[in-house]
């Protein structure tokens, strides 16, 4: 039994760091890392991430779930799988990061920043997540699910973002994510510097960002408002069939532009606790900064808007509705 929560939260290492459990092999990889690989032959990689954002605790509680009813019999495995609990420290003290922004430091991002523990966690992730996909099965279709919790509220509770790439997008992805009752899907525009954007673009996988509900601290959480993803999850690492989705069809959305903080005037024309997805109709101001003002010929959508970030980080996406 690994009980990565537990051990992470308690900066321990298990005293065994590998073993068999339920028709799996294991391997603790160090702090909130763990590799999971089935006995007999699988079709799958996955990647399954949470805590980039040391205070988003609901994704992180999900997949500790996984991982003790993996390890207790009451599921089984037939993907190769890393678990990852993304920053430790930010985990341990609650907060979404200590000195950066982690989710900005992959594809070598982090270099560009003054050197710190999560600068140096974030190259850490890089090097551990080559090597689990350069040592899986080359034949395996490669998957990352990115789990967060948005900062504030959101017109579409629970929805997920793809990483701008020029392939086709994966047909079991896009099931998955329809199959997990989600009510949004929006795909990027330009290639980033996320997590999901490094494992996309480095390793072409499959990649996707899930945002479910609001942060709360350890303890808060109700599980059962994830029900429909938890169980998505379990069927993708099982191979089990997907759940039949019980909600009206999903909407989708593409990025158009980025607002991006560039003075201290900056301000967003959104109250504090204005809702993701929040609406502008054509004309209206968005922003202002600099005696400038944000606005679009047509009606647009707003995520992740935060007007709190530094100088020269996005503070809003601007989104469009597609068909």
């Amino acid at each position: 039994m690994v009980d990565l929560l537990t051990l992470t939260l308690e900066r321990r290492t298990p005293e065994q760091i590998q073993g068999e459990a339920q028709g799996f092999t294991w391997q603790w990889l160090g702090e909130g890392l763990l590799q999971c690989t089935p006995k007999s032959s699988y079709a799958k990689t996955i990647v399954l991430s949470a805590g980039i954002h040391g205070n988003e605790t609901a994704p992180i509680e999900l997949l500790a779930n996984i991982i003790n009813d993996l390890f207790a019999g009451r599921g089984a495995l037939s993907a190769r799988v890393l678990f990852v609990f993304g920053n430790p420290e930010a985990i341990r003290q609650g907060v979404r990061y200590l000195e950066n922004d982690m989710n900005r430091m992959f594809c070598g991002a982090y270099q560009h920043l003054q050197t710190d523990q999560e600068t140096e966690r974030a190259a850490h992730l890089e090097l551990i997540i080559t090597q689990f996909f350069e040592q899986s099965s080359p034949e395996a279709q490669r998957y990352h699910y990115d789990l967060h919790t948005a900062i504030r509220g959101s017109l579409f509770p629970v929805f997920a973002l793809f990483p701008y790439q020029t392939q086709p997008f994966d047909d079991f992805l896009i099931q998955s994510l329809n199959a997990a009752d989600l009510d949004a899907l929006v795909y990027h525009n330009a290639i980033g510097k996320t997590f999901t954007h490094f494992t996309a673009e480095v390793f072409q996988a499959a990649s996707s960002t899930l945002e479910l509900g609001k942060a709360k601290a350890f303890g808060q959480n109700d599980l059962a408002e994830f029900a429909s993803i938890d169980q998505v999850i379990r069927a993708v690492v099982s191979g089990q069939a997907l759940p039949v989705r019980q909600k009206q069809k999903i909407r989708q959305f593409k990025v158009v532009d980025s607002i991006l903080k560039q003075s201290e005037d900056f301000q967003l024309k959104l109250t504090a606790d204005a809702p993701n997805f929040s609406t502008f109709q054509k004309g209206e101001v968005v922003a202002t900064q600099a005696d400038n003002a944000v606005v679009f010929d047509q009606q647009v959508w707003i995520l992740f808007p935060n007007p709190k970030v530094k100088i020269g980080l996005r503070a809003g996406l601007i989104l469009k509705e597609i068909e």
